[in-house]
C-alpha cells in the first residue's frame, strides 16, 4: 500500500511558516525601514526570509513525532525574540544586533531606563501570532487533526531543492543590486535588506568565528604590511603652534552624545549652549569634527582618541579584544612624565573600561566607589554632571603634575531624563519625545562644563591646564529624522543625516586666542594633534589620523560605516553628493576615494583582529619589566600614590 505524504496535508508547521515570513516582511518595511525602489528590491524582501525559516521547519518535521508541535511553538518564539530584540535595538541606534554586541551583556544592568523608553504598549504584536498557533494547535489536536509524522530526508527533498532554489535567486539578485555584498560586513542594513534579518545573524556569526583566527596566525608582517600602507604619513610638525602646551595638565571632556548642530543655536529663543558659544571664541573650535564611532559608541570614541586607530563595525572593541596590545595615549603620556587617569561616576566595568584601561596604560580609574553619590545628586545613568565635576576637581588637586585626566559626563544620555530643577531650558516640541528631551540635558552638560571652568580657576590648575572638549558620538538617530527636520527647518535627506555626524571639538588653552578651523576632520586626529601641542614626538606610530593644525593635512574623513566626507564631497549609502549644494553629484568625483576608504578601514581591522602591535618592538606598560625599565620616568601604581601623599602634605603646610 502506498504510505500517504502527510506533507500534503493541512499542518501548524507551514500555517507557523507562514506567520513568521509575513511577520518579518512587515517588520522589515515598517519598522526596519527598509526602502523599496525597484521590482528586484520588491522580491528579494518577499524572498529572504523563506529559505532559513523553511529550512528549520524541515528540520523540526524529523523530530519526534509526539514533541513535533511543542519543538514549532519554541521555534516561533525564539524567532520572534531575535526579531523583536532588532526591533528594540533599532529604534534607538538604527543598527542591528551582533553576536559582539551581545558579549556587552553585563552592560545590560545599566540600561533598564534606556530600554523601558524604547518598549511600546503594542509590541505585545510580535508575540499574537504564537498564541494563535497555540489555540490552533490545542483545537487541532482535541479534534484529532494534528499531523504528526517523522519525515525521512528522502521525503523532504523536494523542499529542500525549493530552498536551493530561492537562496540562489535571493543571492543572485542581491549581488545584481549590491556587488560584493558579502565584503561590505560594516554596512548591516545593507546586509539585512538583502539577505534578511535571519541569515544576517547567521552570516554574522561566520564572521565572528572567522575574526577569532586571524590574532593566532598573525606574525611580524603583518603590522609591516599596515606601516608600508601607512607609509611616511606621520604628524608633522609645525613651528607656530608645536610644543605651545608643553608641560600642561590635559583634561579631557568626554561630552556624552553631544552634536554639533547645538552649538550657537537657540531654542524658544534661549542658547542651548550659552557657556560652550563664548567658549569657542576663546578656543581652537572645530567645526567639520566628525564622530566616527560604530556599535561601541562612547567606548569607541575613547578606543579612536586615545589610539587613532578605527573601532570595529561590530560590537565593541573594549570587549572583543581588551587584551590586545596598544600603544595608547596614556602610555605615551606616561613616558614623558605625566599622570594618568579617567574618571567616570559609574561602575568600573562599564564598557570593560576597567580592564581596557589597563592595556592603555592609566595609572589610576576613578569610578563611582570614589564620588558621593546620592539620590538627590543622581538622575538616570548616575552622578549629575555638575556634582561629578566638582568632585572631579577635588581629586585632581591630589594628583602629581603634570596629569593628563579624561572625564566621562552622564547626564545627556538617552533617555535624556532630567529633574525638572536641573532644566534651563524647555523641552522642545515635536513628535518625537527622544528629541525634546535632549535640549534640556545639553543645556545641564553645558552648565557642568561652566563649572568645571569655574572651579579649575578657583583652585588654581586653570592656567597650567589645557581643556579638550569632544563630542562622543551622535545622540539623536535617524529614526528621529522627522522631528529633527522640523527643528533644522529643512528635510533630513542622507546628505543632511551625514553632517549631522559632526560633534563638537575645542581645545582650550588659557591665554591663547580663539580661532575657528573649518577642515574635515575626525576623532581618529585626536591624538596626534594634542600630542603636536604637547611637543611630544612619537616615532613609529602606527596610525591612521593626522594633525590638524598640519598645512598638509587632507580633509578627508573616513566614517565606521564607510562613508567619507573631504573638503568638496560627501559619500553616502553608494551616492555622491556635492557640500556645496547638498544634492547628488557625478559619481567619478567619489571613486578615486573608494579603494582607499577600503582599504584604511580593513587595515585597521587585520591590527585589532591579530593584534599586531605586540610586534611593535615595544615593550608594553603590560608586559614584564627588567631592573633598567623600572628605572624608567614612567610612575608605577606605588610611586603615584608616594606622589600623591606628598602633595597632599605640600598643600597642607
Amino acid at each position: 500500500m502506498k504510505k500517504e505524504n502527510n506533507l500534503k496535508k493541512p499542518s501548524i508547521f507551514w500555517i507557523a511558516l507562514f506567520f513568521l515570513w509575513l511577520k518579518t516582511v512587515i517588520v522589515g518595511v515598517t519598522q526596519f525601514n527598509i526602502t523599496i525602489e525597484n521590482m528586484n528590491q520588491f522580491i528579494i524582501l518577499i524572498l529572504n526570509p523563506l529559505p532559513i525559516l523553511m529550512l528549520v521547519i524541515t528540520f523540526l518535521l524529523r523530530r519526534k513525532e509526539s514533541r513535533q508541535t511543542y519543538y514549532m511553538l519554541v521555534f516561533m518564539t525564539l524567532a520572534s525574540i531575535v526579531l523583536y530584540s532588532n526591533v528594540v535595538y533599532y529604534r534607538e541606534f538604527t543598527d542591528f544586533i551582533t553576536i559582539p554586541l551581545l558579549f556587552m551583556g553585563n552592560n545590560m544592568a545599566d540600561l533598564g531606563s534606556s530600554i523601558h523608553t524604547l518598549v511600546k504598549w503594542y509590541d505585545i504584536l510580535f508575540f499574537v501570532d504564537i498564541v494563535i498557533a497555540g489555540v490552533l494547535i490545542h483545537k487541532w489536536e482535541k479534534a484529532g487533526k494534528v499531523v504528526k509524522y517523522k519525515h525521512r530526508f528522502k521525503d523532504l527533498r523536494p523542499y529542500y531543492a525549493v530552498i536551493i532554489i530561492l537562496t540562489i535567486i535571493n543571492v543572485s539578485l542581491a549581488n545584481v543590486e549590491r556587488p560584493q555584498l558579502l565584503t561590505r560586513t560594516f554596512d548591516r542594513e545593507l546586509l539585512v535588506k538583502n539577505l534578511g534579518v535571519y541569515s544576517f545573524h547567521l552570516y554574522d556569526a561566520y564572521l565572528h568565528t572567522a575574526s577569532q583566527a586571524p590574532r593566532v596566525f598573525a606574525n611580524e608582517s603583518g603590522l609591516e604590511e599596515v606601516n608600508e600602507f601607512i607609509g611616511e604619513n606621520q604628524p608633522s610638525i609645525e613651528k607656530d603652534l608645536y610644543g605651545i602646551a608643553e608641560g600642561k595638565n590635559v583634561i579631557f571632556v568626554a561630552a556624552e552624545s553631544l552634536q554639533d548642530f547645538v552649538i550657537n543655536e537657540t531654542l524658544n529663543g534661549e542658547e542651548i549652549t550659552p557657556f560652550l558659544n563664548e567658549l569657542v571664541e576663546e578656543s581652537y573650535y572645530f567645526d567639520q569634527f566628525y564622530h566616527q564611532t560604530a556599535q561601541g559608541k562612547s567606548s569607541d570614541s575613547e578606543f579612536l582618541i586615545n589610539n587613532s586607530l578605527y573601532p570595529l563595525a561590530r560590537g565593541g572593541v573594549f570587549f572583543s579584544h581588551a587584551t590586545n596590545e596598544y600603544y595608547a595615549l596614556p602610555e605615551i603620556l606616561n613616558e614623558n612624565g605625566y599622570y594618568t587617569a579617567s574618571m567616570h561616576g559609574n561602575n568600573g566595568s562599564f564598557w570593560n573600561r576597567n580592564v581596557m584601561y589597563n592595556q592603555f596604560g592609566y595609572d589610576d580609574f576613578y569610578t563611582k566607589d570614589d564620588y558621593e553619590i546620592t539620590e538627590e545628586n543622581s538622575v538616570g545613568w548616575g552622578l549629575k554632571d555638575i556634582d561629578f565635576m566638582e568632585q572631579s576637581v577635588e581629586h585632581m588637586l591630589d594628583m602629581p603634575q603634570p596629569f593628563e585626566v579624561k572625564l566621562i559626563t552622564l547626564t545627556n544620555h538617552f533617555p535624556f531624563d532630567l529633574d525638572e530643577e536641573d532644566m534651563y531650558i524647555d523641552r522642545f516640541d515635536s513628535n518625537s519625545n527622544t528629541l525634546n528631551k535632549y535640549f534640556p540635558t545639553v543645556r545641564y552638560m553645558d552648565e557642568s562644563i561652566k563649572v568645571l571652568f569655574e572651579r579649575l580657576k578657583e583652585e588654581g590648575l586653570y592656567e597650567d591646564s589645557i581643556i579638550v572638549i569632544y563630542g562622543d558620538h551622535d545622540g539623536i538617530s535617524s529614526n528621529h529624522n522627522r522631528a529633527m527636520g522640523q527643528f533644522l527647518g529643512e528635510d533630513v535627506t542622507p546628505f543632511v543625516e551625514t553632517q549631522l555626524q559632526q560633534v563638537p571639538f575645542i581645545i582650550h588653552i588659557p591665554g591663547m586666542e580663539g580661532e575657528k578651523i573649518s577642515k574635515v576632520s575626525g576623532q581618529i586626529d585626536v591624538r596626534p594633534t594634542i600630542l603636536h601641542l604637547l611637543g611630544i614626538e612619537v616615532e613609529n606610530q602606527t596610525i591612521f589620523g593626522d594633525n590638524i593644525f598640519s598645512e598638509d593635512y587632507e580633509e578627508f574623513t573616513i566614517l565606521r560605516n564607510g562613508n567619507f566626507i573631504t573638503d568638496e564631497i560627501v559619500y553616502v549609502n553608494e551616492v555622491c553628493y556635492s557640500k556645496e549644494t547638498g544634492e547628488p553629484t557625478d559619481d567619478e568625483k567619489c571613486e578615486p576615494y573608494l579603494d582607499r576608504v577600503h582599504e584604511e578601514l580593513e587595515y585597521s581591522d587585520k591590527i585589532i583582529y591579530g593584534d599586531l602591535l605586540r610586534f611593535d618592538g615595544r615593550n608594553h606598560n603590560n608586559e614584564d619589566t627588567d631592573e633598567s625599565d623600572n628605572e624608567s620616568e614612567t610612575p608605577d601604581a606605588n610611586d603615584v600614590d608616594t606622589m600623591k601623599e606628598e602633595l597632599q602634605e605640600e598643600n597642607a603646610s
